[in-house]
């Protein structure tokens, strides 16, 4: 009896062993930072001339350094401001995507800045010149954006009306935000190609890239996650926050999204009662919907401000 239990006990262990192995190494690349911005995707090696040129104006244009707690180097957050170029009463807050920054969204800040808006682009949790060992995916995230939001409308007058825009993991940092009770200074929301969950993006990108199922791979990740930041990845729901949401809000994806499915855009959109338009970008994979018709992009976004931005 003693031998056969030590027959199934050992390949058991083994398992076990390897489970575990696997969920921190999926964890340590998933949610502990990099000091660098990696290459982009190959299908977006096509833009990459575009993309650059928009860099060299993001960083020639003048800009101010914001922070948070700046004299604490353990939770110091740092943003960049691009004030308009004439005095202008309207701020976008950008949030970038995954492993990026605020530079990365120069073609952003320049659309923003063309159409007469402040911009302010911080650097995430865990990214760029802000503090963190780890990224939050959004979840403590958008307890900062609270704090830049406050500090938009301190630094100006009382009739400042804020955009809260973001792309990828930012797009989902502000549909996670858009739950919080939001300053009456917030108008709207557009979040381009944001996931409906961590825990259902990661389940998907464990299947598609890794070719793994869901247990015990993320079970373990999430236990982890929940003893290093302080939540379980369930915890992290854009979807469930979209449904406290009062802010007129427009949803972007791409119709050929294989890294955030374009199917999250619907649930995220079906999960809100406040107004809301949704734009699927026919053949834009995942966070394309810009780059494949940049006059196009800027159009739709001019629409949605005028009805619900612009005339408030």
């Amino acid at each position: 009896m003693k031998k056969k239990t030590l027959t199934w006990a050992l390949p058991l262990a083994g398992i076990a062993l390897t489970s575990l192995a696997a969920s921190e190494h999926l964890f340590n690349f998933a949610f502990k930072r990099v000091n660098y911005v990696p290459e982009t995707s190959a299908d977006k090696q096509k833009y990459a001339d575009a993309y650059y040129a928009y860099v060299d104006w993001y960083q020639k244009i003048p800009k101010e350094k914001w922070y948070l707690h700046e004299h604490d180097p353990q939770n110091r957050m740092v943003a960049e401001y691009i004030p308009a170029e004439t005095p202008s009463a309207k701020t976008v807050i950008i949030s970038h995507g995954y492993k990026g920054n605020g530079e990365t969204m120069a073609n952003f800040a320049q659309m923003y800045h063309r159409l007469g808006f402040n911009v302010l682009l911080p650097d995430e949790r865990g990214h760029g010149e802000s503090a963190g060992k780890y990224i939050s995916f959004g979840w403590l995230d958008r307890l900062d954006y609270l704090q830049w939001i406050q500090q938009v409308i301190d630094r100006a007058n009382s009739d400042v009306k804020i955009l809260l825009f973001g792309v990828s993991m930012g797009g989902a940092t502000m549909e996670m935000l858009s739950g919080e009770s939001l300053p009456t200074q917030v108008k709207a929301i557009i979040a381009d190609c944001g996931y409906s969950s961590i825990e259902a993006e990661l389940t998907y990108l464990l299947k598609r890239q890794f070719h793994l199922p869901k247990y015990p791979i993320e079970p373990l990740v999430s236990t982890i996650s929940k003893r290093r930041l302080g939540y379980y990845l369930g915890d992290v729901t854009a979807t469930e926050q979209l449904r406290k949401n009062q802010r007129p809000i427009l949803f972007i994806h791409g119709e050929k999204d294989v890294y955030v499915p374009v199917g999250m855009a619907y649930e995220n959109y079906a999960a809100t009662h406040a107004p809301k338009q949704l734009w699927i970008v026919k053949n834009a994979s995942h966070a394309e919907s810009f780059w494949t018709n940049p006059a196009r992009y800027q159009q739709h976004v001019t629409e949605f401000l005028q009805t619900y931005f612009d005339e408030d």
